[in-house]
């Protein structure tokens, strides 16, 4: 039987409900246990098939990375410029998916916008991996608005070679 190739591609309203049940099964394995209780409630809720396809309306850019018919890895950006969710299913996590998504997400934002600073609020068990993507602590872990626990990082693209600033 042939391997499964990821393949990467544009979120649609109709995947919200495929990106919800990811989003928020990682969110309970992951995310939950750091945050005070009612942040977490508050989080999944805001996880929901509905909150996605707003989002996706919204005009926020869903990149899903799919192995068959699997959805396997969801990032999104926010005005081009804010990583406001990168997901990888557990039992897919070490296999560069993340890296994979974040460099689409990447390109296609500075293609569209040519966008330079990338900025995200981290949990406090994503940090690391956002560390390894490039990005830098841009302040201390602190309680967002909505109560998460997070801490701001930003990633400052320096152009390719032959590229324009």
């Amino acid at each position: 039987m042939a391997k499964a190739v990821l393949r990467i591609r544009l979120g649609r309203p109709d995947d919200a409900r495929a990106v919800a049940a990811l989003v928020r099964r990682v969110t309970r394995r992951w995310i939950l246990p750091d945050q005070p209780h009612e942040a977490g409630r508050a989080l999944l809720a805001r996880q929901g098939a509905a909150a996605q396809r707003l989002r996706m309306q919204e005009g926020h850019r869903f990149h899903l990375a799919w192995l068959g018919d699997t959805l396997v890895g969801v990032a999104a950006l926010r005005d081009d410029s804010h990583l406001t969710q990168l997901f990888v299913g557990t039992r897919y996590h070490g296999r560069g998916i993340a890296r994979r998504l974040w460099q689409r997400a990447m390109a296609d934002a500075v293609r569209r916008a040519g966008t330079r600073r990338f900025t995200l609020n981290a949990s406090r068990c994503a940090v690391s991996a956002y560390l390894r993507l490039g990005f830098v602590a841009a302040g201390p872990e602190r309680l967002s608005p909505n109560g998460v626990l997070t801490t701001p990082m930003a990633l400052t693209r320096v152009p390719a070679r032959g590229e324009r600033a």
